[in-house]
C-alpha cells in the first residue's frame, strides 16, 4: 500500500488530523483536539505503527499472522503498539490495522473529547 493512500484513510476518520512532532518526513495522526489529540497512526516510508490489541497478547496475534511483516513497536510495544510493513501485510488487513488502532484509542478516550460522528 502507498503510505499517501494510508494517510488519506486515516485523515477519512472523524477528528482525525496529521501532526508532525518530531523531525520525521511523515506525519503520527491523531484523534481529538489540540493538546488533548491522542495518536492513533505513525506513517512511515514503509511502515504503520498502529495500536494492534487492547492487551500485549491480542497485539502479537498480528506478530503470528505475520512473521517478519508485523513487528512489535519499539519503546510502545509493552502497550501493544505494533509496526506493520506496507509492502509485507495485505492492503485490506492494513486498513483493518488502522480501523481497530482508531476503535482502541478513541474508545479510552473521555466521553467528551470524543470526536463528533464515532459510535463506540
Amino acid at each position: 500500500m502507498d503510505v499517501d493512500r494510508l494517510q488519506e484513510h486515516c485523515l477519512a476518520k472523524p477528528g482525525a488530523w496529521a501532526d508532525h512532532p518530531w523531525e520525521h518526513d511523515h506525519p503520527v495522526i491523531k484523534v481529538g483536539a489540540g493538546d488533548r489529540g491522542k495518536i492513533f497512526a505513525f506513517l512511515g516510508a514503509d511502515e504503520v505503527g498502529v495500536k494492534g490489541g487492547a492487551t500485549r497478547e491480542v497485539a502479537d496475534e498480528w506478530l503470528e499472522r505475520h512473521p517478519g511483516a508485523a513487528t512489535v513497536m519499539r519503546y510502545l510495544g509493552r502497550s501493544g503498539w505494533n509496526s506493520l510493513s506496507l509492502a509485507g501485510v495485505p492492503d485490506d488487513e492494513l486498513l483493518e490495522a488502522v480501523d481497530e488502532s482508531y476503535r482502541l484509542v478513541v474508545g479510552r478516550m473521555p466521553r467528551v473529547h470524543c470526536p463528533a460522528g464515532w459510535e463506540g
